[in-house]
């Protein structure tokens, strides 16, 4: 009998199929992979890659280059590797720090920094773990609600951030009536601006 085959190729060889393409260099470009849950593997920012300006995306990232300006992936997550340096605000859903960082980190799930990590700046997220052997330099704010106005979600009010309370609400400073005087004391009278 006689094989039906593609033109060019002899007897008994079998067709290429599209992974082995891939691997061989025919020119066609690599798809994204996938992992067990179906989502892709994060974008990266090599080693090589240096970006002044804000960052912004809509997939997981994971930084191994520099990056000074903003980085916003808010319902996304972040990885700053061992070789990345990122020298900006950050906000995300998760954030994983083993590089360098400089500027405040808000997660809206959890920060994680490693122990190979340098962070420099303020961390704002409901769940934040340092590992033993970390540099850290800053502060740590665990309020839900402080997370929430820094990445836009919620409607929580500028004075609530500030260490205030809405009138009325546990914390709130009571009104000069409340105090017995009737009138604001206007020596104590302040408006910030």
């Amino acid at each position: 009998m006689f094989e039906i085959g593609k033109k060019g190729m002899d007897k008994g060889e079998k067709p290429m199929a599209r992974d082995d393409q891939l691997l061989t260099g025919s020119g066609v470009s690599e798809p994204p992979k996938r992992t067990v849950a179906g989502k892709s593997e994060p974008a990266v920012i090599g080693p090589s890659i240096r970006i002044d300006g804000d960052v912004r995306g809509e997939e997981d990232l994971l930084i191994e280059g520099e990056v000074k300006g903003t980085v916003q992936l808010k319902d996304n997550s972040l990885v700053i590797g061992s070789q990345g340096r990122v020298r900006a605000n950050v906000y995300a859903r998760a954030i994983d720090v083993e590089g360098l960082t400089e500027g405040d980190l808000y997660g809206s799930e959890r920060v994680n920094v490693r122990k190979s990590a340098q962070v420099k700046g303020n961390i704002i997220a409901p769940r934040v773990s340092l590992e033993d052997g970390a540099r850290f330099k800053g502060s740590i704010e665990m309020d839900p609600q402080a997370v929430e106005a820094a990445l836009g979600k919620g409607r929580t009010n500028v004075a609530a951030l500030n260490g205030g309370a809405k009138p009325g609400q546990p914390g709130s400073k009571p009104s000069s009536d409340a105090q017995g005087g009737g009138k604001p004391d206007t020596a104590a009278t302040s408006t910030q601006a």
